[in-house]
């Protein structure tokens, strides 16, 4: 495989379908579609596979390429390039050598039983090709299950490749009767759907000793715009208490170690996490720091502290385009727009960090649960941060509520001795700046009270023209030996290189669905961990070591930024209240 001078990397470019061999659909191999309760849709039980999985070895640790803040140039078009946007053409002399992935083998992993796919949207369609690529299962082992809507693709899919479909919307009166005929001991199910309360599915799985992993705690249908219930309950820290609730009951209960069921594990929440502790170690070999490496929640929580670690974004710019404008009254997004609609009318949310001065003026704490995050009384979509990525530079995103803000939080907090104070914390946020058609929809939907428009239109990968996503975790407020006080690192992926490399995928739903991909195989190689979290997996490089020949390239990128830039002295256009002796303050991120 060519390597690229623009970055010393393995080019995503390479790496197509074709040198994966993508399988072919299984013209023998049966398929069925339902409304009712599928029994009948059930393969017999004798023909499931039962070799035993080939195992990939665990690639060392190798630091993502780093690029100075000085050296990034403007945001270019990398259609056909596959090259991360607005990065050098080539790097300083004092960079950080590349991380090159290696291309996974094929197959990766071998399911011990079936595997059924609850929802089929945008990141379950791209899913699938790498499922079929990079795991050993039957295809008539393969059930899509998904509502109406999506009805018409999953049927499609279902017959290209040879698998069965059930076609019916889960509710709290029926999901037992469709799911339970469709999972035996061992088999795997993975979440992809909105509406469907996760806990309920995760529940399931447990008692059916199966398999499970999702990228979102979602509840039933309609409880994130309850009007009717507090604000408390529909944040994202109220879902994730109810989930650790049933982790707790699983683990005290006698019996079988109870079936893995990895929860928020797609880019983020998922990637991220795993992105953190990869982050942390980089600061640290950067600042001279000696340290083994941590393995427990408290040693990465006492690096962080050691570090000066402050805070932490999850800083995405996503600058895809298409050719065809967005219309009135309808919402275009690169992924699933239902649940961006969903998570932006949610109450902002962030971990608190223990440097914060004063809560926000509208933050609120919780009363159960960890205390590692606040809510604002306002939504996410309608709260705006100040952020920096290596491509875009500075830029405002939106608060919006994420499990990581919470998880990482939660994990990264120094404690004094067993259940103690809290010593250390850093402030933990997602700022998101989705595409522009995504941006304008937003501020359609604000305009009309947050009534969702009546026309949907997710961009397909045919249809981006260019652009890429950065996605990646902004660390901020290390202080010296630290070479500068902000280290980006994360994935600029292009939708160019997305789409060469899986078919459906753009640059969005690759980074999902590769991450989906490394997490199924970390499950099936795992199977009795009962519930957990990305931060609690232990061996966190599997993830990266399968997801990142598609994500790649992985640029590292410091940075002199703060929020305070521009804004203060000659440079200041408006008088404001700032906290210039901390730029890391949470009110000087936010913007008013």
């Amino acid at each position: 495989m060519a390597s690229s001078a623009l970055l010393n990397r393995v080019s995503p470019g390479g790496l197509h379908a074709a040198c994966y061999g993508l399988p072919g659909a299984a013209a023998a191999a049966p398929w069925a579609e339902a409304v009712a309760p599928p029994v009948a849709l059930v393969p017999p039980r004798d023909t499931c596979m039962r070799t035993a999985p080939p195992t990939l070895p665990a690639a060392q640790l190798s630091p993502a390429t780093a690029v100075e803040d000085s050296q990034v140039r403007g945001r270019g078009s990398t259609a056909g390039a596959g090259a991360p946007c607005g990065l050098p053409d080539s790097l300083p002399a004092h960079a950080l050598p590349a991380h090159s992935a290696q291309q996974p083998p094929l197959p990766l992993v071998t399911l011990p039983g079936r595997l059924l796919v609850v929802g089929f949207g945008s990141i379950a369609a791209g899913c699938l090709p790498l499922i079929l690529r990079h795991v050993r299962v039957e295809r008539c082992k393969v059930t899509l299950l998904t509502a109406p809507d999506r009805g018409a693709e999953a049927r499609a899919a279902a017959k290209q490749h040879g698998l069965n479909v059930v076609v019916c919307s889960l509710t709290p009166g029926n999901y037992r009767e469709v799911v339970e005929p469709l999972l035996w001991p061992g088999d795997f199910l993975l979440n992809l759907s909105v509406d469907v309360s996760s806990c309920a599915l995760i529940a399931l799985c447990n008692r059916r000793r199966c398999l499970y992993l999702d990228t979102v705690v979602e509840p039933w249908a309609g409880a994130y715009t309850d009007a009717k219930l507090s604000l408390e309950s529909r944040s994202n820290y109220a879902l994730r208490e109810e989930a650790l609730t049933l982790k707790r009951a699983f683990n005290q209960a006698a019996g079988a170690a109870p079936s893995t069921a990895l929860i928020t594990h797609g880019a983020n929440p998922g990637l991220v996490s795993h992105l953190v502790k990869r982050a942390l170690l980089d600061v640290a070999k950067a600042s001279g720091v000696v340290l083994p490496e941590p393995t427990t929640q408290q040693a990465w929580a006492a690096l962080a502290c050691h570090l000066g670690v402050r805070c932490i974004h999850v800083a995405e710019r996503d600058s895809q385009a298409s050719g065809t404008p967005k219309r009135p009254g309808e919402f275009v997004n690169t992924w699933s727009v239902d649940g961006f609609i969903a998570e932006g009318c949610q109450p902002a949310e962030l971990g608190w960090g223990t440097h914060e001065a004063s809560l926000p003026r509208d933050g609120k704490t919780h009363h159960t649960g960890s205390g590692a995050a606040i809510y604002l009384t306002r939504p996410g979509c309608a709260t705006r941060v100040r952020s920096w990525c290596p491509g875009e530079g500075a830029f405002h995103g939106f608060l919006v509520t994420h499990n990581e803000a919470i998880s990482v939080a939660d994990w990264l907090t120094l404690r004094e001795g067993v259940g103690g104070a809290v010593s250390y914390r850093p402030t933990v946020h997602y700022a998101y700046h989705p595409c522009d058609a995504a941006l304008a929809s937003l501020h359609e939907l604000a305009g009309k009270g947050y009534v969702p428009q009546s026309r949907k239109r997710i961009l397909d990968a045919s249809e981006v023209l260019s652009g890429c996503d950065e996605l990646g975790v902004l660390l901020c407020g290390m202080p010296s030996p630290a070479p500068h006080a902000a280290y980006w690192l994360g994935s600029t992926l292009s939708c160019a290189a997305a789409r060469e490399m899986v078919p459906h995928n753009s640059a969005t739903t690759l980074q999902v669905t590769a991450t989906i991909l490394g997490g199924m195989v970390w499950v099936v190689e795992h199977p009795h961990e009962g519930v957990l979290e990305p931060e609690e997996m232990r061996d966190w490089r599997r993830v990266l070591d399968v997801a990142e020949p598609y994500i790649a390239p992985l640029v590292g990128a410091w940075s002199d930024w703060t929020p305070l830039q521009g804004r203060t002295g000659a440079a200041a256009l408006f008088p404001e209240q700032l906290d210039e002796l901390d730029p890391w303050q949470f009110s000087n991120v936010r913007v008013d």
